[in-house]
């Protein structure tokens, strides 16, 4: 199909590209490196990395890239960028060593700290997601054509609400939150899922809403922020504003909430995490 922005298309190859790079050192008992933060780090991140920056740098070599494998770059570099690839080489590291197939291929291009499009992609299935706001979303399994998907705005009859939660990170602050909605909304469905296949389940309809009260790092979300957006959703920070990366000094996010733009409880929704 035609995507309706020109750099999706071989964004979306690179994506693929970077996953088959990922997959020979998938339980292959990899060694595992720590970087400063204590992330884990493996051969297989920076096999990916290493394809994502020569893909892009081909593709378009005027727009700088700000990796996790190479987030050294200084806040007043970064100031100066209009627009700049935001990539995670292997989102899911740690899922990824335990053999799980939660993990990603992350790549977004952002425009005056606002996300364009995003592409995620699962290297294990072939399975990706494309999305940009105003643009549309579509996922396509390996070798299929893309096929629209939309955020759940209303639920139907006998529907659970369904809230996204990290396998790995949570909070008080968001236990709080969850509480609170299922006060509000009734019993909830807890869905735990690793890497930024979250925000991606929200925008296939599988999921409602997404909040996240524990730190992530820019690169963790931007890919799939622009699929949900692309969808019908939104992410939001918790005052309500749209959920943006500013070339700020630390890379790490805020708290935000990731849902569908048109739902009805959205006004619940923001009171709660006001609160």
């Amino acid at each position: 199909m035609k995507f309706p922005h020109p750099l999706m298309a071989p964004v979306i190859e690179l994506a693929l590209e970077a996953g088959a790079a990922i997959l020979p050192f998938w339980r292959a008992n990899v060694e595992v490196a720590h970087k400063a933060d204590e992330s884990p780090v493996t051969a297989a991140d920076m096999a990916a990395h290493d394809v994502i920056v020569a893909g892009l740098t081909a593709l378009a070599p005027d727009i700088p890239i700000l990796s996790e494998e190479d987030a050294d770059i200084a806040q007043s570099v970064r100031a100066e960028w209009k627009r700049w690839w935001l990539v995670d080489p292997l989102d899911g590291t740690k899922e990824f060593i335990s053999g799980s197939e939660e993990f990603t291929v992350n790549i977004a291009l952002i425009e005056d700290g606002r996300v364009v499009f995003g592409v995620v992609s699962m290297p294990t299935s072939g399975r990706f997601y494309v999305g940009g706001a105003g643009l549309g979303a579509w996922r396509a399994d390996k070798d299929a054509e893309p096929s629209p998907i939309a955020a759940r705005h209303a639920m139907a009859p006998g529907d659970v609400f369904t809230v996204v939660a990290s396998r790995r990170h949570t909070s008080p602050e968001q236990e709080r939150l969850l509480s609170g909605l299922s006060e509000s909304l009734g019993p909830l469905q807890l869905t735990n899922i690793g890497s930024s296949l979250k925000f991606c389940l929200l925008a296939e309809g599988a999921a409602d809403c997404y909040p996240r009260l524990a730190p992530t790092s820019q690169w963790d979300t931007a890919a799939a922020q622009g699929v949900l957006e692309g969808a019908g959703g939104e992410v939001l920070d918790l005052s309500g504003q749209p959920f943006c990366y500013p070339a700020r000094e630390s890379l790490l996010n805020t708290s935000f909430l990731a849902l569908p733009a048109k739902a009805a409880w959205r006004g619940k929704l923001l009171e709660l995490a006001r609160s």
